[in-house]
């Protein structure tokens, strides 16, 4: 299992977030020298890829001691040059890499370099890693490096399950916004259990559902005069699913009498389409 944690994010420690033993999961939490020891322990199946700083020190492994070697044993070799410095040397050999599923767009051709180190602190055990230093031929964004806890992951999966975490925190965001995924009033872990995957699948439910109601027509995307959204969001699904459902119903079991009053269908649609946003 891999966790895909990053520096930015404020969330406390005890901020859980649900995965699936399959696929990478996102912590979305501030990472710490905690977390590298926690996911470095012999008893964890897990490794971390998060971002890494280009001034961050960095070590060859131990040597091997000596037979009947006196004193405490190395935590760490020579200390390695850091990746600012790998970055900005000439003699850096950078390998075209193709990348797919770019941030929502295709694919991505980045240069990178990669190798194995160890990182630790003083008083703390080592934790070997494999950092990735990544450089943008397009010059679009600026050199950064990603480390993964697991030395034996490629840097294709290493870049790949990173750029996948945006996809997912999108979705627990927008679940949390408009489903009450973690804003449940449930005291149990039984209760979350059995509410959170549901809210997870009428997510995926309202995805497939208003991907077939448009029939061919591209889904009505809602735009603020100060943001033009070129694509519709979830919050844009979300009020197709519930216009249909809400229009479409034919209530047959109202009282004999005619007790009606005619109103315009135009007034209709717009207090109906004002109503699936603000529900």
């Amino acid at each position: 299992m891999y966790s895909l944690c990053s520096y930015s994010a404020g969330c406390s420690k005890t901020d859980q977030r649900y995965r699936s033993p399959t696929q990478p999961l996102s912590a979305r939490k501030r990472w710490d020298r905690e977390d590298l020891l926690a996911v470095n322990h012999p008893s964890v199946d897990i490794a971390l890829i998060t971002r890494l700083r280009l001034d961050a020190a960095l070590y060859a492994p131990a040597p091997a001691r000596a037979p009947h070697q006196k004193g405490r044993p190395r935590l760490g070799g020579a200390r390695l040059p850091t990746l600012r410095q790998v970055a900005a040397d000439p003699a850096t050999v950078w390998t075209p890499l193709v990348v797919t599923g770019w941030y929502g767009g295709g694919e991505r051709t980045v240069e990178i370099v990669s190798r194995t180190a160890v990182w630790y602190h003083g008083g703390l055990p080592p934790v070997p890693l494999r950092w990735v230093l990544i450089r943008d031929p397009e010059h679009s964004f600026s050199t950064q490096a990603l480390l993964c806890t697991d030395q034996a992951a490629t840097p294709l999966d290493i870049l790949s399950w990173f750029v996948r975490r945006w996809r997912m925190e999108v979705t627990y965001e927008e679940s949390r916004a408009h489903l009450g995924v973690e804003s449940q009033q449930q005291w149990t872990d039984k209760a979350i259990a059995r509410t959170t995957p549901a809210l997870f699948g009428l997510f995926s439910l309202v995805t497939l559902l208003a991907y077939q109601l448009p029939q061919g027509q591209p889904c009505p995307v809602r735009r603020a005069a100060w943001y033009a959204t070129p694509r519709p969001t979830f919050s844009d699904t979300l009020a197709l699913v519930r216009h249909y459902l809400w229009t479409q119903t034919d209530f047959r079991l109202s009282l004999s009498e005619d007790d009606r009053q005619h109103v315009p269908r135009a007034l209709v649609e717009h207090l109906a389409h004002l109503l699936c946003y603000a529900a």
